[in-house]
Formats: structure tokens, sequence, C-alpha cells
């Protein structure tokens, strides 16, 4: 049905295009607007607006003679040169479109990046200082990307001072960056400063900067500071043992490869420094969920740092969300070679694509060859291998390896509380309540104020009809450590509702729906208080909602039939 509408649309707009007369569409004779034209260049942005960078380029560069008159075709088709690591034409696009009076932020972007990467920094500074003027296509603009690329101008021609003050005049609201960008300028200029404003970054509270471990672990191995580096990777996967480039560095600190964690960056090297930006900027647009400038924005950090290969993880990461599993499963395997971490990493993550693209057996099968190919096994494995099978609610398989990870982990190990946490709802999830209560109950005495551990095993208690007062009391502990979360808050209601305070659970009931209005469990729970405090049309009416949510289970489901016909016996 989908193809059908954007076949209806396409032709649409070409009878469209043909109702105008012909003097008004050749005013200028070097452009061709013909109905073949015209639909090479609709197919062309359709194809990018499905991702389809191959298949647009196919389409765009037919159409080329736009570029005089047509300045959004001039930013598809950079973007699409870049996605498609074209530079060479991107560049030469870019000056035969670009023109003193008109600002486009992809032209003198490019044309500035290519004049730096061949030490022409007096162009290369003409095309970034336009960059602060350019507001109409990209929200970076006001005196940020400009300023920071210019910076890295002055800092290549040691001008120290000038490169400090241009980051300086960026606007407070990427703060956070110019924290970043500073400390790489202190870094590439080797002031004594360098150590200590790497260290304020990686203990900021008020700004997740997990990465810059990796930075500052780089810095003090090219000072020939090893004792200073280890224990800042192990500060690191203390407090982020997830985070991939610090479990990459450790492994390499461990089985004494130092040298290799010097060739990913170099903070002398100004480019490298220009690669970790645009990766930053990469970053957020991936966080919104833009993997189209996300992918942008990475093809030009590769581009200025094409060791740095731990980046395409991210990279590989977009394509997959973008429904591009072939590509994003050949990154993955390219991944493989960088080392055992980022191999097991891979692996997991092809996994996954296997589950989307062929089913769940073929999917436990690839990650159980590639577990029993490694041949250190630690108890991170036992546990990441336990966790893809709980997530596919294969929960006695999960049990099996998240039991041998504890073998194998000290029990002092920041990772214990999780692993029972998690091999506790397992449990939980076979009927085993004896053993899941231990193990949720020992995870919460190892680390007291985990919020969804309180929950779950308070509402588990609440439930079951067990410890009421005790689990209200949780649940309200639960709360205060995290604000805003539905299922809490939905928890803290039905525990009320058990304790028979019919005015408190649909108060709190009543929030977590305001959260998650769609919500079938949340909204059952709110229409069984409704109804409790005798507003049965209400009750009645959610419900009703409940049966049309697309996620409503038949259990579920049933349920609310017997209670549309009986209503709630208020002795239960």
């Amino acid at each position: 049905m989908k193809f059908l509408m954007k076949k209806i649309y396409i032709i649409l707009f070409l009878v469209t295009i043909s109702l105008f007369k012909q003097e008004a569409l050749a005013k200028d004779n070097n452009i061709q607007y013909t109905r073949e034209n015209v639909s090479h260049y609709f197919l062309g942005i359709l194809s990018l607006n499905k991702d389809y960078n191959t298949q647009a380029f196919k389409y765009l560069k037919k159409v080329q003679s736009l570029k005089t008159r047509h300045s959004k075709f001039n930013i598809e088709f950079i973007r699409t040169l870049v996605q498609l690591e074209k530079f060479d034409q991107a560049f030469s696009f870019s000056k035969s479109v670009w023109s003193d009076s008109e600002y486009l932020f992809e032209v003198d972007l490019i044309l500035g990046l290519n004049y730096f990467l061949n030490e022409d920094y007096v162009q290369a500074e003409k095309h970034f200082k336009r960059l602060n003027k350019i507001s109409n296509y990209n929200p970076f603009f006001n005196d940020f990307i400009g300023n920071i690329l210019t910076s890295w101008i002055y800092a290549e021609k040691n001008e120290k001072d000038l490169s400090f003050k241009t980051i300086d005049e960026i606007p407070k609201t990427y703060n956070h960056i110019v924290k970043i960008q500073k400390s790489f300028l202190e870094c590439f200029f080797d002031t004594n400063n360098t150590e200590n404003s790497f260290r304020k970054l990686v203990t900021d509270e008020n700004y997740n900067f997990s990465r810059y471990n990796f930075f500052l672990t780089n810095y003090l191995v090219s000072k020939g500071k090893i004792n200073k580096a280890k224990k800042i990777i192990n500060s690191g996967r203390d407090n982020y043992g997830s985070n991939l480039l610090i479990k990459h560095s450790e492994n390499l600190l461990l089985n004494k490869e130092i040298e290799k964690i010097g060739h990913l960056f170099d903070c002398t090297n100004p480019k490298h420094n220009i690669s970790e930006f645009f990766y930053i900027l990469s970053n957020l647009y991936s966080s919104e969920n833009n993997y189209q400038m996300s992918n942008f924005y990475l093809k030009i950090s590769l581009l200025f740092n094409e060791k740095f290969l731990t980046n395409k993880a991210l990279l590989a990461e977009n394509l997959y969300y973008q429904k591009k599993y072939s590509s994003s499963k050949r990154i993955y395997n390219s991944l493989k070679s960088i080392g055992p971490i980022y191999s097991w990493y891979a692996s997991k993550s092809i996994s996954s694509i296997l589950l989307e693209t062929k089913n769940k057996k073929s999917a436990i099968k690839n990650l159980e060859k590639d577990f029993n190919n490694i041949t250190n096994k630690n108890f991170e494995h036992y546990y990441e291998l336990a966790n893809f099978y709980k997530d596919n609610n294969s929960y006695k398989e999960a049990i099996k390896y998240y039991s041998l990870a504890l073998k194998k982990t000290e029990q002092n190990h920041f990772l214990v509380h999780k692993i029972l946490d998690r091999r506790g709802k397992s449990y939980e999830r076979i009927g085993d309540w004896k053993k899941a209560e231990k193990d949720l109950k020992e995870s919460l005495r190892l680390k007291p104020n985990q919020p969804h551990v309180l929950n779950y095993l308070a509402y588990s208690w609440v439930d079951k009809g067990i410890n009421l007062d005790e689990g209200l009391e949780m649940l309200k502990k639960a709360n205060k450590l995290k604000k805003d979360d539905a299922y809490i808050i939905d928890s803290l209601g039905w525990a009320y509702y058990t304790k028979e305070n019919y005015t408190e659970a649909k108060f709190y009931l009543e929030k977590a729906i305001e959260l998650l209005p769609l919500d079938p469990i949340i909204n059952d729970h709110y229409a069984d208080a409704l109804w409790m405090l005798n507003k049965n049309i209400q009750a009645r009416y959610v419900w009703r909602n409940v049966l049309k949510f697309k996620d409503t289970e038949e259990e579920l489901k049933n349920s609310i039939n017997k209670k549309l016909l009986f209503g709630i016996n208020k002795k239960l």
C-alpha cells in the first residue's frame, strides 16, 4: 500500500509539472525541465528519504543541471556523495556551486574541510567563518561549528591564544562540547593543564563524559605514565562497565599491547581532533534518531581519522536502526579485526540482526558458535550470553550462564548485583519464586538504591499479596530515586490498591497513564481503581479502550471481558 501511494504521488507530481507552460519551465536554456529530469530528481529525493544512498546518487547525478537554480538539490547531492564516501566528487561539486552571495552550509563545510586537508588554511578559514552566518538548513550555527573548526586552523598555525579565544566565543548552549575542545587544545599544545583538564571531564557529574576516559588514558600512555593510565581505566570500568572503548583499552593494557592505544588517536594531530568533533555531532544526531545526518558527520569523522576504527560501531548501529541489515552486518564483521572486545560485541550485534532477518534459532546458534570460539572466556562473556538468552525469553539457559558468570567473578565486582538481579528475574519468569526472591534481595543488599530492582521485588510481593507494608515502602523509595518512571508509579498505585486505599491508588495510576497513555496494564489497573471508587461508567470506558490497544495480550483481554460483564468482586 505504501508503494502504491508513492507511485500515485509521483504521477500527480509529474502531471502537475506538465501543466506549466513550456516557456515558464525553460527560462534558462541550460536547464532541461523535462519530465524525465523531474522524475529522476523526485526519485532521487524519495530514495534519500528511504536511506537508499546508492540509488539516490544514481538518479541525482543525472540532473546536475539543476545545481545552478536549485539549492535543495545541491544540499542533498553533497550529502549523498559524502555518505557514499565520494569525497573528491563532493569537493569538486561544492566548488562548482559555491557563490559568494549564497550561503549553503554543506557547500562551505565541504570546501573548508577540503582546503584544511590540503593545508590551505587561508581558504579553509574563509569557508569555516561563513558557517557562522548560515542558519537555513542546519541548526548548528551561531559561532559553533565555524568557531571550532577555525580554532583548529589557529592551532595548526601555532596561534595558541587565538585558538582558545575562538573556542571561548562559542555560546554557552554548547558548554559540554567546549570543555571537550579545550581539553584537546591543551593536549595539542602539550600544556601542564592537559591531564587535569581531561580529569575534570571524566569526573563531571552533570554530563556523561565516559568516552573521555579513553582520551585521558591515551594521553597518559603517550607520556609513559602507564600505571596512571591503568588506574583511569579501572575507575572507568567501575563507573561505566559496558563502555566498549574503555573495555577495549583495558584489554590492551592487560595484554601489554599499549602501543595500540596510541595508534587510534593522536591529540597532536589536528585532523584527529576534528575527527572526534564530528563523531560527537554524529552521536548527537543518532541519539535523536536522525541516522542520515549522523552518518553524514560520521563519514567526515572517519575521513579525518581512518585509524579510529572503533568509531565504525556507531555507523553499524545506525544502519541497523535504518534496517540496512546487510550493510550493518558487513561493518560488524569488519570490527572483529580490532580485538576480542569488539569481536564479541560484533557477534552479539550480528545475532540481533539474525533475529530480525531470520529467526531466534539462527540468532542463538550464531552467538553460541562465536561464544564457543572464544579462547579466554571471562565472566562477562557468560553474563552477556545470559543476557541474550534472557532478552529472547530463554530463561532456563539464561539462569545457567548467569550462574556460571557468578562462579567466575569476584564477590565484590561491580557487576555482581546486576547478575543477581537478572538471574532473579529469570527465576521469577519460570515460576521459581523462592530463588527469584533470594537473588533480588541479595542484589539489593549489595546495592540498596536500585529503583528498578526495588520495583520488581516489591511489585512481585504486592501481586502475590505478601509483605504489603514492606513492599509499599520500597515502592515509595523507588519513586523517589527514579522520578517520573511510569512503571514504578503504576506499581506504587497498585500497592495502594492492594491495601484498599483506592483514592491514593487512583492518584498514582492517573500519573502513570499521563506518562504511558497506551499501556494496557496501567490502564487496566486504573480502571480497577475507578470501579472500586464506584466510578463504574468511567471504569468500563477505560476497559473498552484497553481492548482496542494493539499491545493488549489475549489473557488480559479475557480478564477485561469478564470485568465488563460482572465488574469486580470487592472481596478480591
